[in-house]
């Protein structure tokens, strides 16, 4: 008779997350080791790489059920996702509270996923506490509960070692995965950490949405993720900041300038500044009309910082249809051409000619182009970020009309 081989849970992954695209894409950049040093499942993060990984008990996994070992994987994932990791920890003594809020804000998209034990929203102990809330909502609601308040008066303690354990009574909800080491690394390890992550749940959910499915992922938490993916940012700030990093300084002499080192003796220097910005256009149907409207709006203001080339295009540039936009001028906008896309055919034009840089407007449904001699941005909707055909260190800017 042989020896039970020990779990080991990168055997069971592609199973388990197979009609999980999202997860399954986001698990794969996640390092996963077995231990004995804890009692469930837990995530940390390897302050000497500044990756995440996903460490758990082989004997607690082994004994659960597909769904279950699928729903806390999931689980996991969601506590790197949404930076409990990594994020500022709460007031000393109210760690516990933190680790309850954070299970029950994850676990309200894990119903009937998780073994049990788990903490949930609307089940339990947590009868009265209402589902899809946000983990600072359920943190506040906490610290008014009874049942999660210091024995006889004394202070709420920071716990044992392992993070799981408080001051509070001896009845306290305990969270089903271990939390500890939270927010041990510093500052640059955390930012790394951050940036990587960003970088890994954005890959898995183009992946995902590559495949036209995120799995269970509800449009709730979908739009949650995508809002950690893409911050908003103000893009008519952003717009504001390309143009006038852009601007070229043409100096000229002038006798009406005093030179400040040679007085009556050499003609001062005028400074104007200015820049030339090509606006590519993308003309297919998907562009819709109402980031084109504002976008050309938020133009007419800019006029006065840089000179704006429209250059109309499709899979060529419509030639007849590019115009300089007059300073002053208000302008709108007409569709000129109508076939697929190519972003190659604008970015030729523009580095055959002078221009201090280049904005494309475009819905992102093309593959990514050629080098742009000088600085390019990308200008689109939220669907457009979130569908691009390829990734790029240039800044790709949403338009909310």
């Amino acid at each position: 008779m042989t020896d039970k081989k020990p779990f080991d849970l990168n055997q069971h992954t592609f199973a388990l997350l197979r009609q999980e695209p999202f997860f399954a894409a986001l698990s794969r950049r996640i390092t996963k080791y077995a231990t004995n040093a804890i009692p469930t499942a837990g995530v940390k993060l390897n302050k000497d790489t500044a990756q995440f990984e996903m460490i758990y008990n082989p004997e607690f996994l082994s004994k659960l059920t597909d769904t279950e070992l699928a729903g806390v994987m999931k689980h996991e994932f969601y506590h790197i996702i949404f930076e409990h990791v990594t994020g500022r920890l709460p007031p000393e003594g109210m760690s516990m509270m933190w680790n309850v809020a954070t299970d029950l804000a994850i676990n309200s998209h894990l119903v009937n996923e998780l073994p049990e034990g788990a903490l949930i929203p609307g089940q339990d102990r947590f009868e009265k506490y209402p589902k899809g809330k946000s983990a600072e909502w359920y943190f506040s609601e906490l610290q008014n509960d009874p049942d999660m308040q210091p024995d006889d008066g004394e202070g709420q303690g920071e716990g044992d070692s392992d993070g799981e354990s408080g001051g509070q009574g001896s009845g306290t909800p305990q969270p089903l995965d271990d939390h500890s080491g939270w927010g041990e690394a510093d500052a640059e390890t955390k930012a790394m950490a951050k940036e990587r992550l960003r970088q890994a749940v954005e890959d898995a959910a183009k992946e995902a949405s590559s495949r036209g499915s995120w799995g269970t992922v509800s449009s709730e938490m979908r739009k949650k993720i995508m809002d950690m993916v893409n911050p908003k940012v103000d893009w008519r700030k952003v717009l504001r900041y390309f143009i006038k990093t852009s601007q070229k300084s043409n100096k000229r002499s002038t006798v009406r300038r005093i030179n400040k080192r040679f007085p009556y003796i050499h003609a001062g220097k005028k400074v104007s500044r200015t820049a030339k910005i090509a606006i590519s256009i993308d003309q297919s149907g998907s562009v819709s009309d109402g980031m084109l409207a504002a976008f050309f709006a938020e133009l007419g203001g800019l006029a006065k910082y840089a000179e704006f080339t429209v250059v109309p295009f499709d899979t060529e540039v419509g030639e007849e249809h590019v115009y300089v936009w007059k300073k002053g001028k208000r302008n709108t906008w007409d569709r000129v051409l109508c076939g697929g896309t190519c972003f190659n055919a604008p970015t030729k034009w523009v580095n055959e000619r002078d221009f201090d840089g280049h904005i494309i407007l475009t819905d992102m449904c093309a593959p990514k182009p050629i080098p742009s001699k000088c600085q390019r941005m990308w200008m689109t909707d939220t669907d457009g970020k979130n569908s691009q055909y390829f990734t790029t260190n240039e800044r790709v800017i949403v338009i909310e009309p």
